[in-house]
């Protein structure tokens, strides 16, 4: 694997240390319950200090201002929910969620930027305001021109596994949805496959090798069993030479795993940080990212004492 990613204005060097993605949902339908295009009543100010009579795009700002303040080394923004059930958007009406708060925080702060949206025209125009990283949750097979973009664009990619699939999704009101009998021959083995053809899909188009980025899809096409099994194993994947990144934040496989709603997942997703980066981990994405940038750092302070 390659020691260092060289982004414009920014280098992440590889084993040093976790790094940390917060997710922005620019979405009314997260399944966490954080999309910033939620209906907000207009009263008195939040905890996390926000107005609640702010614009959704000003309230983006702040949540990617405080998570800053907290520790996030990346700012993933996506204008799509990618939960089982949720309805596909547009391009335009997901160009027209994302690309001001990308507009907004590229000229305004000094982090880097990831755009999470599997659609080429979205990837483009968001590249162009500013972003730094594409995040295509579908590995570059939903749309053939991702590739050619973030090729020529000459940025990372972050290529994630997913097995999505209405026919294996089950949706329980309190627990939210997942994935049931999904039909694995060997979960490891087709996920580290099936990865391996998403590099290839990327080298094709012309993305070199040291801005690849591996995501097991955790959540995406597992059942809750699949996707502990997974994090447990995550060594297996990093063994295929490239940077991984964890997503395991709030999702079901904890909730159900506990018995959660996703507003009480914050000590099974700790668990999973931790476990996850002990196995390997990169960088984690993560909702809540003060807490987790602590799990994070203290973690590294055990297991990355002689990077």
């Amino acid at each position: 694997m390659h020691t260092y990613l060289d982004i414009p204005g920014h280098r992440i060097a590889w084993g040093a240390r976790t790094y940390v993605m917060g997710i922005l949902n620019v979405t009314p339908d997260s399944f966490s319950g954080d999309g910033l295009l939620s209906t907000i009543p207009n009263t008195s100010e939040p905890a996390d200090g926000n107005r609640l009579d702010a614009s959704p795009l000003e309230r983006a700002v702040q949540q990617a201002e405080r998570f800053i303040r907290e520790g996030a080394d990346i700012l993933d923004i996506g204008g799509e929910s990618t939960r089982p059930g949720a309805e596909a958007v547009s391009a335009a009406e997901e160009l027209e969620r994302v690309v001001p708060l990308v507009r907004e925080l590229a000229a305004a702060q000094d982090v880097l930027i990831s755009i999470d949206t599997y659609k080429a025209e979205v990837a483009e125009a968001a590249l162009e305001a500013g972003a730094h990283i594409v995040n295509d949750v579908w590995g570059l097979r939903a749309d053939p021109q991702l590739a050619e973009v973030a090729a020529s664009r000459g940025v990372p990619v972050i290529l994630m596994h997913n097995r999505s699939s209405w026919a294996h999704a089950e949706i329980k009101e309190r627990l939210g949805g997942r994935y049931v009998n999904m039909p694995y021959e060997n979960l490891l083995e087709d996920v580290k496959r099936e990865l391996l053809e998403s590099v290839g899909i990327a080298k094709v188009a012309g993305v070199q090798d040291e801005q690849i980025i591996l995501d097991p899809g955790i959540g995406f096409g597992k059942t809750v069993e699949q996707n502990l099994e997974l994090i447990d194993r995550l060594g297996e994947i990093r063994e295929l030479g490239y940077p991984v990144l964890l997503g395991p934040s709030r999702k079901s496989f904890i909730g159900y795993t506990l018995t959660l709603p996703p507003d009480q997942r914050l000590a099974g997703t700790a668990a999973a940080v931790a476990l996850g980066i002990v196995r390997g981990a990169d960088i984690v994405r993560v909702h809540d990212v003060e807490f987790m940038a602590r799990v994070a750092r203290m973690t590294d302070a055990m297991v990355r004492r002689a990077a």
